[in-house]
């Protein structure tokens, strides 16, 4: 009954902000609410959805104040330099605009959050993508490619996967290296793939209605260069802090936030406006965050992803366990839309890797099948975790929009990786 619930929960909002039927903020509060009051929750769906947004509060405030503080930089004219700098790199060609983006979030990624890779290649390319004229889906796309794809040892998935399985981190990447470097080459033909359609037909940026926030111009900052470096060192040490996870990303935006409109808009007049011009996108995102906050917080309180967990194993036939981690690695990708990674690999893994054991399939097998897809290169399209609408609310675009566009491209690169483990002798076929 739960595992149906859940089933149904989760397709009714997918139907609903894929096919526009309504905004997310709508669905991700309304889909939740009516399954578990269905489900006979009661007045406990309230106690759910407060323990759901406890757990996104961080994230939330973090994105605040993450668009207010490169909001503020923005007009203090900080990117300016960074844009000029890839222009001289890359030219004015944007398929090696597209390929730098996806350079850019790979190796920003290297510290294994999403969060804070979307947070540091978005900002940095978006200008560079509007004054191109390049589809603003094409820039969330490739960064989630990128991001997705780069399945470190240090990462949540594959750090959960070691640890439900008991099997040593080592001994679940060495071998998905080569496959990761197909992935990875992947990643970087699409872009170029993308950037060349973009530089045949051309597009306008793709800024829907929403984000078109008719906002006070900026007023002028401090003139001199010296506080655009100074900008650049404040931002480049947030991004260190964030890498090394010694503060709270919230804590440090926060504190960025107030020494850069501090810097650059010392008069409290022209603080307000700046802050003011802003809100509205930080107030909007916010927002989602929290109800998806309430969706995540009711699916794990009430029972339902862990029903879920224990029906899809119940449907794996016995004929078919020899050829599980294939059949897994092809359903990983989409199993994101179904599971959060604590769920799927503290709840659903152990239990699939328990049915292949019995027909003498190796656990380490399993968990690198669930490694090529599930909150890796699913996890920027996935409404289950914030950094799809951290994503999402940096590029402004609707998640529908890039769900249809950036989804089949991320399920694509899960496909190829799943042939070249084949290839390369990981799993048996």
């Amino acid at each position: 009954m739960l595992a149906a619930l859940g089933l149904v929960t989760v397709a009714a909002l997918l139907v609903l902000i894929v096919g526009r039927l309504a905004s997310p903020l709508v669905a991700l509060i309304a889909v939740p609410v009516v399954a578990s009051l269905a489900g006979g929750f009661g007045f406990s769906t309230a106690k759910f959805i407060v323990a759901g947004i406890q757990q996104i509060a961080p994230v939330a405030a973090m994105f605040v104040f993450a668009i207010l503080y490169f909001g503020i930089i923005t007009d203090a004219g900080t990117l300016e330099p960074v844009i000029n700098g890839i222009l001289r790199a890359v030219g004015m060609r944007p398929a090696r605009v597209v390929v730098g983006s996806a350079l850019l979030a790979l190796l920003v990624h290297l510290d294994g959050s999403g969060a804070v890779t979307f947070l540091v290649a978005v900002p940095a390319m978006l200008p560079l993508y509007d004054r191109l004229a390049i589809d603003r889906r094409v820039l969330a796309c490739v960064v989630s490619m990128a991001a997705g794809v780069n399945f470190l040892p240090w990462t949540g998935p594959m750090i959960r996967a070691s640890a439900s399985l008991h099997i040593p981190i080592t001994q679940l990447f060495r071998p998905l290296i080569p496959v990761q470097i197909v992935g990875l080459a992947f990643v970087f033909a699409v872009a170029w793939w993308l950037g060349r359609r973009a530089e045949k037909v051309p597009d306008a940026p793709r800024v829907p209605e929403a984000a078109q926030v008719s906002a006070p111009p900026a007023p002028k900052a401090r003139g001199s260069s010296v506080f655009v470096w100074v900008n650049g060192i404040i931002t480049v040490a947030i991004v260190a802090v964030m890498i090394a996870g010694t503060i709270d990303p919230a804590v440090v935006f926060m504190i960025g936030t107030a020494l850069v409109l501090t810097i650059n808009y010392p008069n409290p007049a022209q603080q307000r406006e700046r802050i003011d011009a802003h809100a509205r996108a930080a107030l909007m995102m916010a927002a989602i965050l929290l109800a998806a906050g309430a969706f995540t917080g009711i699916m794990k309180e009430s029972g339902m992803l862990a029903a879920m967990a224990r029906a899809a194993v119940d449907l794996v036939p016995p004929r078919l366990a020899p050829h599980i981690p294939v059949a897994l690695a092809i359903a990983s990708m989409p199993l994101s839309l179904l599971f959060d990674p604590d769920s799927f690999y503290l709840g659903v893994l152990p239990v699939v890797a328990e049915v292949a054991g019995r027909f003498a399939v190796p656990a380490a097998q399993v968990g690198q099948a669930a490694l090529l897809g599930q909150m890796t290169t699913g996890f920027p399209v996935s409404p289950l975790t914030p950094a799809t609408f951290l994503v999402v609310g940096l590029t402004g675009i609707e998640l529908g929009e890039h769900q249809r566009f950036t989804g089949p491209l991320l399920f694509a690169a899960s496909i190829v990786m799943t042939i070249a483990a084949v290839l390369f002798g990981v799993f048996p076929l």
